[in-house]
């Protein structure tokens, strides 16, 4: 698959491909229906997956009168270029800040320690 796109996908896109990375293909009235909680109606569908074909984010291909739609970009390519902005721009490009920031503010639970101890001997070995 592609790298991760390089410009940025909304909220509301990004629903769209969790659907997509779950599901696919799908047609624009199968995503519609994932996102019944949303309320989107399907033209409102429509132009969001139009958004991440322009963006490269999508591949479609036309099935009869309509389209298959599926990831160009593998989630876990997405969620590493979007962790890797956010070290970038808050952190000087350091994940440890972003650890410490975490653990001060108590937002780490005893699980999420016990697993960074283990990635961090994994790492080590």
């Amino acid at each position: 698959m592609p790298a991760p796109p390089t410009e940025r996908i909304s909220e509301a896109e990004l629903a769209v491909m969790e659907v997509l990375w779950r599901q696919s293909p799908a047609t624009a009235q199968d995503v519609a229906a994932q996102l019944g909680d949303m309320a989107w109606t399907l033209a409102t569908v429509k132009t969001l997956l139009s958004r991440l074909a322009a963006k490269g984010v999508l591949a479609f291909a036309e099935d009869g009168r309509r389209y298959l739609y599926r990831p160009n970009v593998a989630r876990s390519d997405y969620v590493a270029g979007e962790s890797r902005r956010l070290v970038d721009r808050l952190y000087g490009g350091r994940p440890a800040p972003l650890v410490a920031h975490l653990a001060t503010r108590g937002d780490l639970t005893e699980a999420d320690i016990a697993e960074l101890e283990a990635l961090v001997r994994e790492l080590r070995s």
